[in-house]
């Protein structure tokens, strides 16, 4: 399927996770070690947002795979940010085109998915007609994860995120189970709004895609005082990840089945995900 990182903290290159490590995201775009797919070729794109910005994210996207695209190192190496997304694609149908790639834009807000609505054409079109009127003119492409955002933003994500989540996988779930499919939704989510990062590991099987978040950077400090690059990122900085980026002891924490967790400044505490209907 696809793999994704997403990043808060101390303003970084995006090259710092994308490009540079053992097993950088451009990496797992050829050697997924956890992903159900080895290979994620179908595209990539990255939103980003800017310190002295108005708020709105920029994205880049491109339907090359990721290890043989010199724009993306080229971008990679000349973006400062403190807080962006990365997705590479393995499609699980949808066509090739940069509409279908993440992460998606609307207004303040990206989202990006790994796993699938499944047999997604028998809802398709009971899920894009609940979607508000005046939000269906913005559907670009034609995956099951860009209906999956405009289902959150009709039910509320930008005012309470978990709750349109729950609702928007409460209504795929009724709507592939009422066609047949035993197991509608496999999903790990990451969505932001700029300032918090939400990030949601379900599936209606309960044997969801993996997810991981990284260790506080100042316990990371104690456990790992040989490795200067901690010294220059503050606290908060924290990622969460498809696939861990290397092996260092202690870094990286499983985000347990059926959870939703939020990245903002204190103590992060993981939740119950539990879809919802009505």
């Amino acid at each position: 399927m696809c793999r994704w990182l997403a990043y808060s903290g101390s303003p970084i290159r995006l090259e710092e996770f994308l490009v540079k490590p053992a097993r950088s995201l451009v990496d797992q775009s050829l050697h997924s070690r956890l992903g159900a797919t080895t290979t994620n070729g179908d595209g990539f794109g990255v939103g980003w947002y800017t310190e002295d910005g108005d708020g709105r994210p920029r994205t880049f996207h491109s339907i090359h795979p990721a290890w043989n695209d010199r724009n993306l190192r080229e971008v990679a190496a000349s973006i400062n940010s403190p807080l962006f997304f990365a997705h590479i694609r393995a499609s699980t149908g949808g066509a090739i085109q940069e509409t279908n790639t993440h992460p998606f834009r609307h207004g303040r807000w990206l989202w990006m998915h790994n796993g699938a609505i499944r047999e997604f054409d028998k809802s398709m079109h009971e899920l894009r007609m609940a979607v508000d009127p005046d939000l269906f003119p913005s559907i670009e492409g034609t995956t099951d994860s860009e209906t999956m955002f405009y289902l959150a933003l009709t039910f509320g994500l930008e005012d309470d995120p978990p709750a349109a989540v729950e609702r928007m996988v409460g209504l795929v779930e009724q709507a592939g189970r009422a066609r047949g499919v035993e197991h509608p939704i496999q999903m790990t989510v990451a969505t932001t709004d700029g300032e918090r990062i939400w990030a949601f590991r379900y599936s209606s099987e309960g044997q969801s895609r993996s997810l991981f978040y990284s260790t506080r950077i100042d316990q990371l400090r104690q456990l790992h005082p040989e490795v200067p690059a901690l010294a220059e990122l503050s606290d908060e900085s924290r990622l969460v990840v498809s696939e861990p980026l290397g092996d260092l002891p202690g870094a990286w924490n499983e985000v347990p089945e059926a959870q939703w967790g939020c990245v903002e400044p204190g103590q992060d505490q993981m939740h119950p995900f539990q879809p919802r209907t009505g």
